[in-house]
């Protein structure tokens, strides 16, 4: 894939950010979801790719748009497999609160996992503990090999998990270990990526949550060093048929980075909707604009763009009103640093 691939990528959620926004705050989830996922599909028609959507919205019929299956881009770049989440924490959104991003992941044809619409036993950590710790492993076993790791004392760790009931027999064996627990309303792509920012304080994130955001977050660990392990939960018989169906031979195998995106190239970019762990939301200024937080990555390189744009909203004629204007006079790129 060409770099330059990479920039465009974080122009669509820069545009499925900037739709989404305005519904912060408003109770409704659907339309938030809506607002992103159309803006996205718009916006894809612009980048130069032949790609063809492996995680999305949902199947055909369940999806109006960006289902699985779909095709999207000009048909006139390189052949690749795309994952996206328009919006990643339509409840964060509806609710106002943080970590709710726009995120899409690229991989060469055939190279990202086609993840079940179920959930994902999940394992996720920084650059540190790559080759230290396993899914395998009992809970307490891991939170030792990790302390070890990091030259620790295993009460000195924090440990990410989204709040949910269903964890509730793993929150007693962290709070047995005397761990410190940082409970997640929302956000799964948020959740396992933080352990790969030092700045977030995070040491692990454990639990399940989303088969296909397992992916996601796969792809961003590859670009950060990080690292994820999973593990598919199938509740019945349907939905292990369903992953023999989709091609997993072995819905119970522990899942690899490798098999969650391939070993080649892997780009990765995610635009903030809402403040967050490592990225701001959409800021509305005065003069009609509206500021944009975004990263973008790529595996290959391990290269990370963190990149503020200011927008100017008359000019989006995907979102708003005045599309007589082009695109690309809408937004000024006010800054973008690279680490």
């Amino acid at each position: 894939m060409e770099r330059e691939l990479a920039l465009e990528i974080v122009r669509v959620t820069e545009m499925a950010a900037l739709a989404s926004a305005p519904w912060m705050g408003r109770g409704d989830k659907n339309n938030a979801d809506g607002a992103a996922t159309s803006a996205m599909r718009k916006m894809f028609d612009s980048v130069s790719i032949h790609g063809t959507v492996v995680i999305g919205e949902g199947e055909m019929d369940e999806a109006p748009m960006l289902f699985i299956g779909e095709e999207v881009g000009s048909f006139q770049g390189p052949e690749v497999d795309v994952a996206v989440d328009p919006l990643e924490g339509t409840e964060i959104v509806a609710k106002g609160l943080n970590n709710a991003l726009s995120v899409i992941a690229v991989a060469d044809r055939g190279q990202l996992l086609h993840a079940p619409d179920m959930y994902m036993e999940k394992l996720a950590y920084g650059p540190q503990l790559v080759g230290k710790v396993s899914i395998t492993d009992p809970m307490e076993v891991t939170l030792h090999k990790a302390a070890a790791a990091l030259n620790k004392k295993v009460s000195d760790l924090t440990v990410m998990i989204l709040d949910r009931a269903r964890h509730e027999s793993l929150n007693k064996i962290l709070r047995k270990t005397g761990v410190r627990i940082k409970f997640l309303p929302d956000g799964d792509v948020v959740g396992a990526m933080a352990p790969a920012f030092p700045e977030t304080g995070i040491d692990l994130y454990v639990g399940s949550g989303g088969a296909p955001e397992g992916v996601l977050a796969a792809a961003a660990l590859k670009c950060l060093g990080g690292e994820i392990q999973g593990r598919l939960m199938p509740a019945d018989a349907t939905e292990y048929a369903r992953c023999i169906a989709m091609g997993i031979s072995d819905p119970y195998r522990v899942l690899t980075m490798d098999d969650m995106v391939g070993t080649k190239d892997v780009i990765f970019a995610a635009t903030g909707v809402t403040p967050g762990e490592f990225l701001g939301g959409v800021r509305y200024l005065s003069d009609q604009r509206a500021e944009t937080d975004s990263i973008v990555m790529r595996a290959k390189t391990k290269t990370i763009r963190y990149i503020k744009t200011s927008h100017y909203l008359p000019n989006k004629p995907l979102i708003f009103e005045n599309p007589e204007q082009e695109q690309d006079q809408s937004s000024l790129e006010t800054s973008a640093s690279e680490k």
